[in-house]
């Protein structure tokens, strides 16, 4: 509970800047900036319950690749979340929605995925560094992945309302939210607890979703279906319990 509220006292002051009006990529706000701020909160807390030591092994976990022991893990961790996005964009051909050429360069997809991979490390070390395990150790999996999927769709909705988005594409994208939290607590146990592995899929899901014009025509009915989709085959096969059949693969 004290991550939480410290994570909402430390976003207000960018939901404040946010409502300048102030965009610093198309579709993204000035509060979109807040992505610091499940790090902050995740490294206070361990700085009050282990001190200085918590805060260099909780930073360490960055890059803790060498936890994911079975390489084949990648592939979802890498294409999981395109695929979903390529599948949304395919159904919206398909119902006969226009669809523009890419604009952007490969050199610029490049940079997006840099810029991404950071602010998806800055959430990450929040929700998945600090938060899921503590709630893993009182509920099972799923319902620990549902429950913080939609505390952080909740915390995404100030932004989508200063860029002026309608209440529907929110309660699309926030369904959305939630069952990419799923997959990302499927894939964070299924390797060894690797906050790199959650926040390689979570940049590369950002990186898909501003393909190929920014985002524009993002659309969250469908992404937010097959996502849900795709969820609901990890649980069935894997198991709400844990979402993992070895949870130290």
């Amino acid at each position: 509970m004290k991550f939480f509220l410290l994570l909402l006292a430390l976003s207000i002051p960018f939901y404040l800047a946010g409502a300048t009006g102030q965009q610093f990529l198309p579709g993204l706000p000035v509060s979109s900036l807040m992505f610091v701020c499940p790090a902050a909160a995740g490294l206070i807390c361990v700085y009050t319950e282990r001190k200085t030591g918590g805060v260099t092994q909780l930073l360490k976990r960055s890059f803790d690749f060498k936890r994911i022991k079975a390489k084949i893990w990648y592939v979802p961790i890498v294409l999981l979340m395109p695929g979903v996005i390529v599948l949304s964009y395919g159904l919206m051909c398909l119902m006969g929605v226009s669809l523009p050429p890419p604009e952007l360069t490969v050199v610029a997809a490049l940079v997006m995925l840099v810029v991404f991979f950071v602010a998806a490390l800055g959430e990450e070390l929040g929700w998945s560094g600090y938060a899921i395990d503590r709630m893993q150790s009182r509920r099972n999996a799923l319902e620990a992945s549902i429950l913080l999927g939609s505390l952080w769709a909740a915390w995404h909705i100030v932004p989508y309302l200063q860029a002026q988005r309608s209440v529907a594409w929110i309660a699309w994208q926030c369904l959305f939210t939630v069952a990419a939290r799923v997959l990302l607590v499927w894939l964070y146990n299924n390797t060894g607890k690797s906050v790199f592995a959650a926040t390689m899929c979570h940049a590369m899901s950002n990186v898909s979703i501003f393909l190929p014009n920014y985002g524009s025509y993002y659309d969250p009915r469908f992404s937010g279906l097959i996502a849900t989709f795709a969820a609901a085959i990890v649980t069935v096969v894997w198991g709400p319990r844990t979402l993992a059949r070895h949870t130290n693969a």
